[in-house]
C-alpha cells in the first residue's frame, strides 16, 4: 500500500516537474524501511524515470547503480534516460550489460536505443539482427517502426522500403514515418503513392501524415502547386484545417510553390493562427520582391494578439537589410531593446549584420562588443561589414576570432578575402592550410578569385594547378576560366571548361563570353543552341552577351530571333538591364518602333532605360521626341548623369535644336552639378556649327576649361571654310593639337 502511494506521488511529481518533491519522496523511500523486493525495484524504476524526466541523468544513474536487484524495466528506464540526454555510448554500454545479465530486451529497449541521434548505421544493423532474432519484428509495430526511423535518418531508402515490406504489423506512426522519409529526401511521388496506400487502409490520416507528405514539396517538384492544392482539399475534407501544425505547413508549402500571394490568401482564410504562422508569412515576404510588406505584417502582429519571438525579430531585421532603409532597422532595434532580446545570440548577431550592411560599422562594432555570447555568424557579419568598407580591420578580427577559440568557416574566409592585400592573402593562405580548408571548394575558389582581383594572376593559377592530378571542382573551374578570359587566353578557358563532366549555366556563360571576346560569334550561338537542346535555360548573363554580339553584327533578324527564342524558352531573365539592351539593340539595328514598344512594356525603368530611349530617338532623327522623353524622365524623378546629357545633346545635334541644346548645356552644371567633359563640348560645337552659330561656337571653344581636341577643331573648320581669316586662325591653333590637320587643309586632295 505504501509503495503504491509513493508511486502515485512520483507520477504527480513528474507531471508537475518538481525536483524538490521528487528528492523528498526519494528520501522517504530510503527511510521507510524494508519493502518487498518487487516493490523496491518498482519504486527505484519510477525514481529513475522521474529523475530522467527532469534531465538529472547523474542522479538517475546513482539510483540505478545502487539497486541491489534489477529487472528489464530498470534497464529500459536508464537506457531511455541516456538516449534522451544524447549519451549514446552510455546507452549502448548499458544495453550490452543488460544482455550480459541475462535479461531479454523488449521492444521498448530497442525503441529507446534506435531513437538515439548519435547511433550509427553499424549499430543499427546489429540491432536489426537482434530484433529479428528475438522475434520482435513480428510481435508488433513498435521495434520495426523505430528501426525504420533510424534507416530513414541516414537516407537508406532501399533499406526502409525492404523493412517496411517485411513488417507484418504496421501502425499509423509507421505510415507517417515512411511518408516523411521519402518526402524529405525529395521523392515526393513515392511519398504521395504511400499516402494514397494509407488512405486505402483502416487508418485515418493524422496531422503527422499531412506534415510528412507536405515537407518535401517545393517549386522544383513537378506540379508542386497542384499537389499542395489537392492535399489542402484533403486536409479540409478530414477536418485538419483547424490543426495549427498542418495549417502552418500548408502556408509554408504555398510559399515554396507559388510565392507569397497564395500564402497570404491562406493566412487570411484560416481561423486558427499562432506566431509560427505569422513568422512563416513574414519570412516569405522578407525574401520576396516586396520586403516592405514583411515589415508591415510584423508591425500588425501584436494587434492579432501574438507576441513576436526571437525568430520574428531575426526575420524582420533581414527584411530591413533588404530594404536598405536605416530608420526601419532602428525602429525594430528599439522594439528589440524594449522586449529584452538585444543580448540574444541570434537577434544580436542579425542586428550586427544589419548595421554592417547599412554602412554603420561603428554601431555594428558596438553591438558586437555588447553581445554576451558570440556566434561564428556574428563574427562573419562584422568581418564582412569591414571588408565591404575596404577596411583592413577584417583581417585583425579574424585573428581575434581564432585566438578566442572560434573556428572560422568558409563564409569567414570569403568575407575577409575582399579587403586583403596581396601579402595578407598569402598569410591567410597559410592559415587555410593549417586549419585544413585546403580541400574546401568554397574557400579555395574564393582564394583564387581574390588572388586574381589583386592582380596576382600567377599565384591564382599556381594555386589552381595544385589540385593536379585531380580535376578542378566545378566552381573553381569557372573562376579559373574567368581569369583566362580576362587575360585574353580565351582558348585556355574553353579547353578547361570542356573538361567538365557536366557544364552548368555558369560554365556555358563563360564559354559564350570567351567566344564574344575573341570574335568567334558563330561558336557563341552554337553554344547557345546546345544549351537550349540540353534544356538549360539562359539567364541574364547569357542574354547580355548574345545581345552584345547582335549589336556588334547589327543584325535585326538575328536580334529579333534571339528575343523570340528567349521568350519561347520560358527563361526568367528579363530584368531591367536586359530590357535596356533590347531597346539599344533594336535601335541600332534599325527598328525604332520595336525599341519604343519594349520601353512602353517595361514595368520598372531606371536612368539607363530613359537614356537609351533618348539616344535611340535622337539617332533616328526624332530630336523633338527625344527632348520630350528627356523632360518626362526629369519629371519622373530621375536625375540625369553625364551619359544622359550626351544622349540628349546628340539628339539636339541630329535635329538642329540649337536653342534647346544651349539650354540643356546650361542646366548641366547649374541644376544637376554635372561638369561638361569633352563629349559634351563635341556635341555642342557640332550643333552650333551646323546651325550657323559660328560666333557662339568660337566663344564656347575659348571658354573650355581644358584644351580642345582635334575633333572639335575639325567641326569648327567645317563651318569656317568660307571665312579665310577665321580659317587661318583655326589652322594655327589646330597645328598644336594635330599637325596633320594643317596639311589636310592646305592639300584637300590628301583627304
Amino acid at each position: 500500500m505504501r509503495a503504491s502511494v509513493l508511486e502515485s506521488l512520483l507520477r504527480q511529481c513528474r507531471a508537475n516537474q518538481s525536483m524538490a518533491t521528487i528528492k523528498s519522496l526519494h528520501a522517504l523511500t530510503i527511510t521507510m524501511g524494508s519493502l518487498h523486493l518487487d516493490q523496491q525495484i518498482f519504486l527505484n524504476n519510477n525514481l529513475i524515470a522521474a529523475y530522467s524526466s527532469l534531465s538529472d541523468l547523474e542522479t538517475a544513474h546513482q539510483v540505478f547503480d545502487k539497486m541491489p536487484e534489477r529487472n528489464y524495466v530498470s534497464y529500459n528506464s536508464i537506457i531511455s534516460a541516456c538516449t534522451k540526454r544524447e549519451n549514446g555510448a552510455g546507452a549502448w554500454m548499458l544495453f550490452k550489460q543488460m544482455i550480459g545479465s541475462g535479461f531479454r530486451p523488449t521492444q521498448f529497449t530497442f525503441g529507446s536505443l534506435l531513437s538515439s541521434p548519435v547511433l550509427g548505421t553499424f549499430e543499427g544493423v546489429q540491432l536489426h539482427s537482434l530484433i529479428v532474432k528475438f522475434g520482435l519484428l513480428y510481435r508488433d509495430a513498435f521495434a520495426g517502426t523505430a528501426l525504420l526511423g533510424l534507416f530513414g535518418r541516414f537516407g537508406m531508402l532501399d533499406g526502409v522500403m525492404r523493412l517496411f515490406d517485411e513488417m507484418p504489423h504496421r501502425n499509423l506512426v509507421t505510415w507517417n514515418l515512411i511518408i516523411d522519409c521519402f518526402s524529405r529526401r525529395g521523392f515526393v511521388g513515392e511519398s504521395v503513392s504511400l499516402f494514397c496506400e494509407l488512405m486505402r487502409t483502416d487508418y485515418r490520416p493524422s496531422e503527422g501524415s499531412f506534415i510528412g507528405i507536405l515537407s518535401g514539396v517545393d517549386d522544383e517538384v513537378l506540379y508542386g502547386l497542384c499537389l499542395v492544392e489537392e492535399i489542402h482539399g484533403m486536409v479540409i475534407k478530414t477536418g485538419f484545417e483547424f490543426c495549427l501544425p498542418v495549417s502552418n505547413c500548408l502556408v509554408k508549402m504555398y510559399v515554396n510553390c507559388s510565392g507569397t500571394c497564395r500564402a497570404e490568401e491562406m493566412v487570411e482564410k484560416i481561423d486558427v493562427r499562432d506566431i509560427v504562422t505569422w513568422n512563416t508569412i513574414i519570412g516569405a515576404l522578407a525574401k520576396s520582391e516586396n520586403p516592405m510588406k514583411a515589415l508591415e505584417m510584423f508591425l500588425i502582429t501584436p494587434w492579432h494578439g501574438f507576441t513576436p519571438t526571437q525568430a520574428s525579430y531575426v526575420i524582420v531585421i533581414s527584411s530591413c537589410a533588404s530594404l536598405q532603409v536605416l530608420v526601419f532597422g532602428e525602429l525594430i532595434h528599439a522594439k528589440i531593446i524594449k522586449n529584452g532580446f538585444q543580448s540574444d545570440v541570434l537577434v544580436g548577431g542579425t542586428l550586427v549584420d544589419f548595421y554592417a550592411k547599412s554602412n554603420n560599422i561603428e554601431l555594428a562594432q558596438l553591438l558586437f562588443d555588447e553581445l554576451d555570447e558570440k556566434a561564428v555568424g556574428s563574427w562573419n557579419a562584422l568581418i564582412a561589414g569591414y571588408a565591404n568598407n575596404n577596411s583592413q580591420i577584417g583581417v585583425h578580427l579574424l585573428k581575434e576570432m581564432l585566438l578566442a577559440g572560434y573556428r572560422a568557416n568558409e563564409f569567414t574566409f570569403s568575407a575577409v578575402f575582399k579587403s586583403c592585400s596581396g601579402q595578407e592573402l598569402r598569410q591567410l593562405h597559410s592559415s587555410i592550410l593549417k586549419l585544413g580548408y585546403n580541400n574546401d571548394e568554397y574557400v579555395c575558389s574564393s582564394l583564387i578569385a581574390s588572388y586574381a582581383a589583386n592582380g596576382l594572376i600567377s599565384e591564382a593559377l599556381a594555386f589552381a594547378s595544385s589540385f593536379s592530378p585531380r580535376p578542378l571542382p566545378y566552381v573553381t573551374s569557372n573562376i579559373v576560366a574567368g581569369i583566362y578570359k580576362r587575360s585574353d587566353q580565351c582558348q585556355l578557358a574553353e579547353n578547361l571548361l570542356c573538361q567538365l563532366d557536366q557544364q552548368g549555366i555558369v560554365s556555358l556563360n563563360t564559354l559564350i563570353s570567351a567566344c564574344f571576346y575573341r570574335g568567334d560569334y558563330t561558336r557563341a550561338f552554337q553554344l547557345f543552341r546546345d544549351m537550349l537542346k540540353d534544356q538549360i535555360l539562359p539567364d541574364k548573363y547569357t542574354v547580355t552577351t548574345l545581345l552584345n554580339i547582335t549589336i556588334m553584327l547589327c543584325s535585326l533578324a538575328l536580334g529579333s530571333s534571339l528575343h523570340g527564342l528567349i521568350i519561347k524558352s520560358g527563361s526568367d531573365c528579363f530584368d531591367t538591364h536586359v530590357y535596356n539592351l533590347l531597346i539599344d539593340m533594336y535601335a541600332k539595328c534599325g527598328s525604332l518602333s520595336s525599341s519604343v514598344g519594349i520601353f512602353n512594356e517595361m514595368t520598372q525603368r531606371n536612368l539607363i532605360s530613359w537614356t537609351v530611349l533618348v539616344s535611340a530617338l535622337g539617332f533616328h532623327g526624332y530630336a523633338q521626341q527625344a527632348l520630350e522623353k528627356f523632360r518626362e524622365m526629369e519629371f519622373m524623378g530621375f536625375k540625369p548623369d553625364r551619359v544622359a546629357f550626351v544622349a540628349v545633346l546628340s539628339a539636339c545635334r541630329h535635329g538642329g535644336l540649337a536653342k534647346e541644346g544651349m539650354e540643356l548645356f546650361g542646366e548641366m552644371k547649374e541644376c544637376y552639378g554635372v561638369e561638361p567633359d569633352m563629349d559634351h563640348y563635341v556635341c555642342m560645337v557640332d550643333l552650333l556649327v551646323k546651325c550657323g552659330h559660328l560666333k557662339e561656337a568660337e566663344l564656347l571653344i575659348c571658354g573650355m576649361p581644358f584644351q580642345p581636341n582635334a575633333v572639335i577643331w575639325r567641326m569648327y573648320l567645317e563651318g569656317c571654310k568660307m571665312l579665310d581669316n577665321a580659317g587661318k586662325q583655326v589652322i594655327g591653333w589646330e597645328a598644336k593639337v594635330d599637325p596633320t590637320l594643317c596639311f589636310m587643309q592646305k592639300y584637300p586632295i590628301a583627304q
